[in-house]
């Protein structure tokens, strides 16, 4: 009978998931709790829900590393049902879907998917060879080059009380100003706001067509709960906004109101990109 027992048991450890251990280390906090969590602990935890977004610094190797590790270990507790990416748009989901069915792999990825110079692909190309791998979709979900000057143009009325609020319009402004360094004149500052709400509301729409369980991988700001994609996905009628991880450097402060978890990676050098922008304004 003991004999029986230890094989029941065997068998029952057999069939249970293994989280491998992250390549990156830092610190994992519930930001609803409090609680900090290991990695493993985290990914039983955004198993569970239907639409889940991870907030990235875009040019952080540490936060690709983790979201392709995220994608991975995610795969091994449920089926997933597709991976949404703001570095793609609509033009180029014909080419990815080419790809996918493709009975050999491109010999240069990065060219069959005409993949925007924007992107580091060193940091974005083993995320999508990995979902180029899996058996579900890999979606666009950011805006084509034509309609972004389309809506500058022309800001279409953006429809939700939660993402026409003041206090949403104010916050994204200030950082819109802040991102470009304080050199964007106030004339544009319209415009680029409804850009980046527009931006917004296309993830919205996307994640809430996409099959679930959904990923959205997106910046930081686009992710948060407070003023970016998740507010526009309840303004679209959803009943309950996704679950938000948020990537962010140690020392940076990610709320609650931000998001429902964070995973602090270590600081790494800031580029000068004030500099940069200062030169191509001539100022």
């Amino acid at each position: 009978m003991r004999g029986l027992w230890l094989l029941a048991v065997v068998l029952l450890a057999g069939c249970q998931h293994v989280v491998a251990p992250p390549p990156i280390s830092g610190q994992i906090r519930d930001l609803r709790s409090g609680e900090e969590l290991t990695a493993q602990q985290l990914v039983k935890r955004l198993a569970g829900p239907e639409r889940l977004i991870i907030g990235e610094q875009h040019d952080n190797a540490d936060h690709h590393a983790a979201q392709l590790w995220l994608l991975q270990s995610l795969g091994e507790q449920r089926p997933q049902g597709s991976l949404l990416l703001e570095m793609l748009t609509p033009d180029q989901q014909p080419k990815v879907d080419a790809v996918r069915q493709a009975t050999s792999p491109s010999a240069n990825l990065s060219e069959a998917l005409t993949w925007q110079d924007g992107w580091d692909w060193n940091l974005y190309g083993p995320i999508v060879r990995f979902a180029l791998s899996q058996p579900y979709p890999l979606l666009a979900a950011n805006l084509e080059n034509s309609e972004i000057r389309t809506f500058y143009r022309n800001p279409p009325v953006l429809s939700g009380a939660r993402s026409n609020a003041a206090s949403v319009k104010s916050t994204l402004l200030a950082q819109i100003s802040e991102s470009h360094c304080g050199l964007l004149p106030a004339a544009q500052m319209p415009a680029m706001l409804a850009l980046q709400q527009q931006r917004d509301r296309r993830m919205a729409e996307r994640m809430l067509a996409a099959p679930t369980p959904s990923i959205l991988l997106a910046g930081a700001w686009h992710a948060r709960k407070d003023v970016g994609v998740p507010l526009h996905v309840v303004d679209l009628g959803a009943t309950q906004a996704p679950t938000v991880l948020m990537l962010a450097e140690r020392g940076a402060a990610v709320t609650a109101a931000m998001a429902d978890y964070v995973w602090y990676t270590a600081p790494t050098p800031k580029q000068d990109y004030c500099e940069q922008m200062r030169e191509q304004f001539g100022k």
